[in-house]
């Protein structure tokens, strides 16, 4: 027997598991950089301009960053920013952030100090983006398949835009951060749900070809959030590679595209598991807040882990959803009842949480899915799943199954 740690939203506990279990996770990140260290990597952007050579007194800057339910280190990169663009002779009340929300709620102000720290949130001001908020939306034109581009105006209302971010896997949009915080972070609604809709192929009522977590390439939701991004893109991204506790243990500088795909190529390197089977029992943690904040965020670690568990198996799911579904309207998805019925209206009435509620659906149908959770138990059972508790993932963890310590930043691959 052998302890191990689950995070359950700013919490964690210890359970016991067997000698049969095997536990599936990435290798310990590197130690985190430095002010110092990520200074020489702002210095030094590929393909890009540092910052000292791209602002100059009298310009404008809108930096932006991530919401609560990502975790990038986005504070301490501000902040060196925000010096470094003063220094520059970029005034103060011109330098802008704007968290890059999409159709999630609005960041409190709670969590602007969590992401930014109060010394950025008391002198820079901090903006927020409504999707649906026409007055608020540029609209630059059309993708090549005819989907309309609505941006946040405050993008063309500054001279100068650097998008900070983090990087892990995406289960349809390959990875997230990148041009994912122009689009969707930064686009109107009716953009994020005609792009979001390419996920999803509806003569096989099943993922488009090309969709998958770790895929870039032949991709057709990332190649339209490319192209969306493209009307405005960052004149600087840096991505950051974090640690479990939000530390930065790298950082990617440079330009929106490139400095992406290495990041990208880096964090699936270190983050691919490969097993040679499933196993029939599955007990995985989303790794805690923010990764398990609400259900909508917590069900990508449900989509990862389910892939190491064999048809018909057991997954348990450690997702305390503090912050309730993420969405108030994802329930009625599941009033409808099969996964081929969310499929036949999602046909119909194409909405971004229907593709969450089906795929969970479709995941809750072809295994036992057992979750631990604040979600009242009618919800969990509404979803098609069951509650369980801690001396019930005990017991199953004595069994010969794999354990998910934190799904949200790892891929799972059958070799």
């Amino acid at each position: 027997m052998s302890g191990l740690t689950l995070r359950y939203g700013s919490r964690s506990f210890e359970i016991d598991i067997g000698d049969p279990a095997s536990i599936l996770g990435p290798p310990p990140a590197g130690p985190e950089l430095s002010d110092i260290e990520i200074g020489r990597k702002l210095e030094a952007p590929v393909g890009a301009p540092p910052i000292e050579e791209t602002v100059s007194a009298g310009d404008s800057l809108l930096l932006v960053v991530p919401d609560a339910t990502r975790n990038a280190g986005s504070g301490r990169i501000v902040d060196l920013l925000v010096r470094r663009s003063i220094a520059a002779g970029v005034r103060p009340f011109d330098i802008r952030v704007i968290f890059a929300t999409g159709i999630h709620r609005r960041v409190t102000p709670t969590e602007r100090n969590e992401i930014l720290t109060p010394f950025i949130t008391q002198r820079i001001k901090c903006l927020d983006h409504e999707a649906r908020d026409l007055a608020g939306l540029v609209r630059c034109g059309e993708t090549k398949n005819g989907i309309p581009v609505l941006l946040n105006q405050a993008l063309f209302a500054h001279d100068h835009v650097i998008a900070i971010g983090g990087i892990s896997f995406h289960y349809f949009a390959g990875f997230t951060g990148g041009r994912k915080l122009i689009c969707p972070g930064l686009a109107g609604s009716r953009t994020i749900a005609e792009t979001h809709k390419l996920a999803f192929d509806p003569h096989a009522r099943d993922r488009a070809v090309g969709v998958g977590p770790g895929i870039l390439d032949g991709n057709p939701v990332n190649d339209a959030f490319i192209e969306a991004a493209g009307f405005r893109p960052p004149t600087l991204l840096l991505t950051s590679l974090t640690n479990e506790r939000g530390g930065i243990t790298d950082l990617y500088a440079g330009d929106w595209l490139s400095s992406h795909r290495s990041a990208a190529t880096e964090f699936a390197r270190n983050n691919t598991i490969n097993i040679e089977r499933k196993r029939p029992v599955v007990i995985g943690s989303c790794g805690g807040s923010p990764y398990d904040v609400n259900l909508i965020q917590a069900h990508k670690s449900l989509d990862v882990i389910s892939k190491a568990c064999t048809d018909g198996g057991t997954i348990v799911l450690v997702a305390e959803c503090g912050d309730g579904l993420g969405r108030s309207d994802l329930m009625k998805w599941f009033d409808l009842g099969t996964s081929e019925a969310i499929a036949e209206e999602l046909c119909q009435r194409y909405q971004v949480n229907g593709q969450t509620a089906w795929n969970l659906r479709r995941i809750s149908e072809r295994f036992d899915v057992r979750i631990m959770t604040s979600l009242p138990d009618e919800i969990v059972v509404a979803l098609g799943a069951r509650p369980i508790g801690r001396l019930e993932i005990e017991e199953l963890s004595r069994s010969e199954c794999f354990a998910v310590p934190a799904a949200a930043g790892i891929m799972i691959q059958k070799n």
